[in-house]
């Protein structure tokens, strides 16, 4: 379990160093009078720093050498 938990972190670090973010986009309705309606798409940036990335690979290397010295 521990070095499942260890590879899945390493993994998500070494993705985000890779993607330091994500865009989605949302419709917001502006005007509705009657039978028009106005919509609008607005852009949504998630960013996250690279150190979050490099701090997730330090946690999943250190799980797997506890697993690996508790395996000893």
């Amino acid at each position: 379990m521990i070095k499942t938990a260890g590879i899945v972190l390493l993994i998500m670090g070494i993705l985000m160093i890779a993607y330091t973010g994500f865009n989605f986009v949302t419709t917001e309705k502006v005007v509705d009078i009657g039978s028009i309606e106005i919509t609008k798409d607005k852009n949504h940036f998630v960013q996250w720093p690279p150190i979050v990335g490099v701090i997730l690979i330090i946690g999943g290397g250190v799980l797997l050498v506890m697993d690996r010295k508790r395996l000893d």
